[in-house]
């Protein structure tokens, strides 16, 4: 009986064992899986044509939903810096807000999110279908490295994808706030343009685009990765069912890793 007893007591501290042990498995895994994609990068022979088509698809194919959150965005930021500015005298500096809030924080954020939620979904469900219908285990098989053949592409497209819709998110809010606070609020179109020249400078371009290329390696590892070991992940069940719930994870744990590292390099950069 007293065995009985202990061992019900000392059951909640089992389960978070495993749960503990589980989790550093996890991410021994992706970060093993991290560091196996980066070094596919420099391995010969380089496919440039799977290059050119996941560039079409995270870049080009991402332009009209980064496009128009970027324009809703910007407008917005117009709308409501306009009303706030007024109440102190200050919407000479417009401009100014508009632009910083955009370059330094909702254009890398935004564009991110965008992608994982667009791209970053497709390419998990492509590589968990792929990993449980074995077709990962006939590449290896076949003495085909996987990372080089399937994984290495989409970092560096996502690498330099990723910073040039940033770019376009920041040039099109920009746009966006001059119509909803020029030409719609009655704000003064010399102020908002010098405002926002005196308050730029080089380190708030490199802020962003250095959050840019970070939330791009966040949001392909974690997407690649979770695809890539589905058949891993405690709770995911098997077939259609594990890639559905690995999918939504990954969006998730994107999303959630992109605004965690934009607290932590906003902090140590800024």
């Amino acid at each position: 009986m007293q065995n009985n007893k202990i061992s019900a007591l000392a059951a909640p501290f089992h389960h978070l064992g495993d749960h503990c042990l589980a989790l550093l498995a996890d991410l021994g895994s992706m970060g093993l899986f991290f560091v196996s994609a980066l070094a596919g990068l420099f391995r010969r022979p380089f496919r440039g044509r799977e290059l050119l088509r996941q560039l079409r698809f995270i870049g080009a194919g991402s332009i009209a939903v980064i496009f128009f959150t970027a324009l809703s965005s910007g407008m917005v930021l117009g709308l409501q810096g306009s009303y706030t500015l007024n109440k102190f005298g200050a919407e000479g500096m417009l401009g100014s807000a508009v632009s910083l809030t955009l370059i330094m924080e909702l254009g890398p954020i935004l564009t991110a999110l965008m992608v994982a939620g667009r791209a970053g979904s497709a390419i998990c469900a492509e590589i968990g279908i792929m990993r449980i219908s074995e077709q990962i285990d006939a590449l290896e098989c076949m003495a085909v490295d996987p990372f080089r053949y399937l994984i290495s592409p989409k970092f560096l497209a996502a690498i330099i994808s990723v910073p040039l819709l940033t770019a376009m998110f920041d040039v099109v809010g920009i746009w966006g706030g001059y119509i909803a606070g020029v030409q719609l609020m009655g704000a003064n179109s010399g102020s908002y343009f010098s405002s926002m020249s005196q308050s730029i400078t080089n380190h708030e371009i490199r802020l962003g685009l250095i959050k840019s290329f970070v939330f791009a390696l966040l949001v392909i590892w974690i997407s690649a990765g979770r695809g890539y070991f589905v058949y891993r992940i405690r709770g995911a069940g098997f077939g259609a069912e594990s890639v559905s719930k690995v999918t939504t994870q990954a969006v998730v744990l994107s999303s959630i890793a992109v605004l965690i590292f934009d607290y932590l390099l906003t902090a140590v950069l800024l």
